[in-house]
């Protein structure tokens, strides 16, 4: 038994380890040419396999153009370095802070590096996600013990108009208890809105795209003028299993949110599709997620609007409820999902991430 195991042990190919590592890995060899990388470098820089090996490092991830020559000094002395919180800044994508190490290898004839990333901003964004999925159970909470308080007293105040109403029907006061009547109905609504979906997801496999084309109709059907709906979507996606008509409204609700910020002026929404790889979604590790982008050329949100933006009754605007990106991000959380933002002046990106089934994945050889 004992040599059987060491049998199956010794078949385990390198690469199949190094793609299970959550650390970046690449290997570049004496001419700074990209000789391998794992799934996470490839997740990190968004680049694929295929495309990059024999390139140059500095082409095909441009935030090592300025370390190039470090890295040639560290060939030439055959010596390596170590880097804690560095940030590798590229204009077209965000900057990545990392740990980085650096350790010569010499196989042969050949000299290279091995370059460790280790992702600082990965384990940020885990801690972030853990916080607002904490907001998210606290709000709800609150909002349930709110609603319960609520909807008490508000059905005692509509059944008193009733009976008013019914006691004197040909009263000059009749329009007084409609008005109470309608008011309290109203408020009811409010209420029910503030607590979400009643039902749970009715999923169903689907295209995502088929569901981002009908929401970008929906949007371009609004007319909002001055502001153009783009769209940048990988057609390599596989279906999702998620309730239709929930998804909808979910990622509606985060466009709509996006052509508020451009109201009264010009500029463009994107809606993007990405996968990632060993992505963590509340407390979850997944092989492959799904992301949504929906990105507006607006002003921003505010710094200190951020960390509120998915409570209920935040808004900056004098007609909003305030309920929509709550709403969106508790459609979202039934999927086992999640809905972030990253926001500056000129940019604003939502990112809707939902997780693969299983069984789709592994259908597709995906897992």
């Amino acid at each position: 038994m004992a040599l059987l195991t060491r049998s199956k042990i010794s078949r385990i190919k390198p690469d199949t380890l190094l793609d299970g590592l959550t650390t970046a890995v690449i290997c570049i060899d004496h001419q700074l040419n990209i000789a391998g990388l794992n799934l996470a470098a490839e997740s990190l820089f968004g680049v694929g396999r295929k495309h990059a090996l024999q390139e140059p490092l500095q082409q095909i991830i441009p935030h090592f153009q300025p370390h190039a020559a470090r890295l040639q000094q560290a060939v030439e002395r055959f010596a390596g370095f170590i880097e804690r919180e560095i940030r590798l800044v590229h204009s077209a994508h965000p900057v990545l802070t990392v740990d980085w190490t650096v350790t010569p290898f010499q196989d042969g004839k050949l000299r290279g590096l091995l370059m460790e990333l280790l992702p600082l901003d990965r384990h940020l964004r885990i801690s972030r996600d853990e916080m607002l999925t904490a907001q998210h159970q606290a709000s709800r909470a609150m909002i349930r013990g709110l609603a319960h308080e609520i909807k008490n007293p508000l059905g005692g105040i509509r059944g008193a108009a009733q009976l008013l109403e019914r006691e004197f029907p040909d009263s000059e006061h009749r329009e007084y208890t409609q008005v109470i009547i309608k008011e309290a109905d109203r408020l009811q609504n409010l209420v029910n809105r503030m607590l979400g979906p009643n039902r749970l997801p009715q999923k169903a496999k689907l295209n995502i795209h088929e569901v981002l084309e009908h929401v970008r109709q929906l949007a371009q059907a609004e007319g909002q003028a001055g502001v153009t709906v783009l769209r940048d979507y990988d057609p390599s996606i596989p279906d999702v299993f998620a309730d239709r008509e929930q998804l909808i409204q979910a990622v509606l609700n985060v466009v709509r949110n996006a052509l508020q910020a451009l109201a009264g002026s010009t500029g463009t929404v994107m809606l993007r599709t990405r996968t990632r790889r060993q992505f963590t979604l509340n407390g979850h590790r997944h092989k492959l997620v799904a992301q949504i982008d929906v990105e507006d050329s607006g002003t921003g949100i505010a710094p200190e609007m951020m960390e509120k933006i998915f409570y209920p009754m935040v808004t900056t605007r004098p007609e909003g409820t305030g309920l929509g990106l709550p709403i969106a991000q508790v459609l979202i959380h039934s999927h086992g999902g999640l809905v972030e933002c990253i926001s500056r002046p000129g940019q604003t990106i939502f990112s809707i991430y939902l997780p693969f089934a299983q069984d789709d994945m592994k259908s597709k050889g995906l897992a």
